[in-house]
């Protein structure tokens, strides 16, 4: 089972004449709300700094994109960026997690907003370790919101943990719930792509893999609805490698990487960055990509 790529692809190019955005755009999250596409991207500029722009759709695949950053790096923790946002919405209120990039290190953080333009920042959340890849699961989970991340020690591989708060800030009940799998497609480094998708048989993660040649690609996993921790079944075939020019050669060469997934008249939309350059979509059907297990 593939994804299916946008004939369109790419939907989001750098553009030239914002400094800001000028050398790429790519890994992008998303969150449809009242029939509207809200797509926040990654962007990198002359000077190699992550900021996130904004752009918006009514299907999906045509975007309109504001010419001024809405999210850019404050305070010590993000000097050299802001990157890879992931959103869900909880209540009135869309959450990011995103990763905070600087001379201390890469961090998990989060800011929430209830129009993509003004942000409420909380800052790092789990402070003292290289850490990235976090996506929150969209609703509270035995009374405790539940997120993925992925630490990063000082040796490979690198897989997915689980974590649990009360509040959002505080996290604990830190324990590995999938690693790479030694001679496959994912052998050295694992993380969370999209939110996990809410189903009948469990919560459904894409993620991202990577081997010993650095290929980036996408997979699936089941995880237990009321214990996400318990991993029930994982794909062993990737659904989307580099194959078209724009995941082949940019940035970072043979790259699909995905921060955004949402639920669209029983299909997924799938948000990927190709390459580490441009934005790219891709579609399944739910029913499909869950009878593929």
């Amino acid at each position: 089972m593939k994804l299916r790529r946008y004939q369109g692809n790419p939907i989001l190019k750098p553009k030239r004449e914002n400094d800001w955005e000028s050398a790429a755009a790519f890994n992008a999250a998303v969150v449809r709300d009242s029939s509207i596409f809200h797509l926040l991207y990654r962007a990198r500029g002359k000077d190699g700094i992550s900021r996130l722009g904004y752009a918006v759709s009514k299907d999906g695949f045509n975007f309109l994109r504001l010419d001024k950053p809405v999210f850019e790096p404050e305070g010590e923790f993000e000097t050299l960026g802001c990157e890879d946002p992931r959103i869900v919405r909880m209540g009135d209120e869309f959450y990011m997690t995103y990763t905070a990039y600087s001379k201390h290190g890469i961090r998990v953080s989060l800011a929430a907003t209830n129009n993509f333009i003004t942000w409420r920042r909380y800052g790092v959340i789990l402070p003292d370790v290289e850490n990235k890849d976090a996506v929150l699961f969209p609703e509270k989970i035995g009374d405790k919101y539940v997120m993925l991340h992925r630490p990063m020690p000082e040796k490979e591989p690198w897989g997915i943990w689980i974590a649990y708060s009360d509040n959002l800030l505080d996290w604990g009940g830190h324990k590995v719930v999938m690693m790479p799998r030694e001679g496959l497609w994912d052998s050295v480094r694992i993380g969370a792509a999209c939110p996990p998708f809410k189903t009948e048989e469990g919560w459904l993660l894409i993620y991202h893999g990577a081997d010993e040649r650095e290929i980036y690609r996408l997979g699936t996993a089941l995880f237990a609805l009321a214990n996400p921790s318990l991993l029930l079944r994982q794909q062993e075939e990737p659904i989307l490698e580099p194959e078209e020019e724009y995941e082949l050669h940019g940035q970072h060469p043979n790259v699909v990487f995905s921060c955004g997934g949402c639920e669209v008249d029983g299909s997924y939309y799938i948000y990927y960055g190709g390459a580490d350059f441009v934005t790219c979509v891709a579609t399944v059907g739910e029913d499909v990509l869950l009878n593929s297990f």
